[in-house]
């Protein structure tokens, strides 16, 4: 499939855009095309930085800035945030009643953490996410016997639509995760519904939450807990706004739009030692909200 598009590319494209991490970087080279590659896994695999250090001239696209710090060589030249579309999801302004999870039961994602500020909190919790086949033996062996319905439910995966009254419905989205998280699409799809998050301090966490306006981040269990009891000071209404305001599908499509022209006029400026043009990411202008 990749070889497909890159066949013929001169005549058929202005810009190629990849979100298969690296796997469309030696295609890049062979046509005079630009490619632009949006990273969306994470970036601090050793084994993998070889490839990353033979084709550091492709521009790269992060998704946060914390993205990055593993790979601070390469070429750079926007990070974008992720955005969704403004009606996707209905926003709930009503006080929550019980905390939420989202996503992925993984070692990672440390649902143990959430299961365990929920109870010294006193507030019920709702798991709603999916078992990979790597991580069934954690879940069997460690999550499975924490549960506890009504106060610790598992309510297994759930599709978009049920999205908007799990998250809309909950005081806030529990986001204890351990690991250099790229994003956390949970945490703006909640924002989405008008509910905070009280997460913690891994990886874009910090770009994402504003603290005391769209959730509140806090890092022990002792702190996370204090979270949970001011967490419902917070305006859910704000909370919206400030999903419209920054993480919406039309900003993120503004901010690669000015990607794509910007390659497009490096393409057709004076050529480089390789015959193509170049994007330098010192020009880079910061993310705008």
């Amino acid at each position: 499939m990749i070889s497909d598009v890159y066949q013929g590319a001169e005549s058929r494209f202005d810009v190629i855009h990849s979100h298969l991490d690296y796997w469309s970087f030696p295609f890049a080279q062979l046509v005079d095309v630009p490619t632009v590659a949006t990273m969306h896994g994470r970036l601090d695999l050793k084994e993998l930085h070889p490839i990353y250090v033979k084709y550091a001239d492709v521009p790269l696209v992060s998704i946060s800035d914390a993205q990055r710090i593993h790979l601070p060589f390469v070429n750079w030249i926007a990070t974008i945030h992720h955005g969704l579309p403004r009606q996707l999801l209905t926003p709930r302004y009503e006080p929550g009643k019980y905390l939420a999870f989202l996503g992925r039961i993984s070692p990672e994602k440390r649902p143990d953490i959430a299961i365990e500020v929920a109870r010294k909190a006193g507030v019920p919790l709702k798991i709603a996410a999916k078992v990979d086949v790597v991580d069934r033996d954690y879940f069997r062996e460690i999550i499975k016997p924490l549960l506890s319905p009504p106060d610790v439910e598992y309510i297994g995966e759930i599709g978009e639509a049920e999205k908007s009254e799990f998250l809309g419905n909950a005081l806030a989205l529990m986001f204890t995760i351990d690991w250099p998280e790229p994003f956390g699409l949970a945490m703006i799809e909640a924002m989405a519904c008008g509910t905070p998050v009280i997460a913690r301090p891994c990886g874009s966490v910090p770009e994402i939450i504003e603290p005391g306006a769209t959730g509140l981040i806090a890092d022990s269990v002792e702190e996370l807990v204090g979270a949970v009891t001011q967490i419902g000071r917070l305006s859910r209404v704000e909370c919206r706004k400030r999903f419209e305001r920054r993480f919406t599908v039309e900003s993120m499509v503004d901010r690669y739009e000015e990607v794509y022209h910007r390659l497009i006029e490096c393409r057709y400026a004076a050529p480089t030692s390789n015959g193509r043009g170049a994007i330098d990411a010192a020009e880079e202008e910061p993310p705008v909200d």
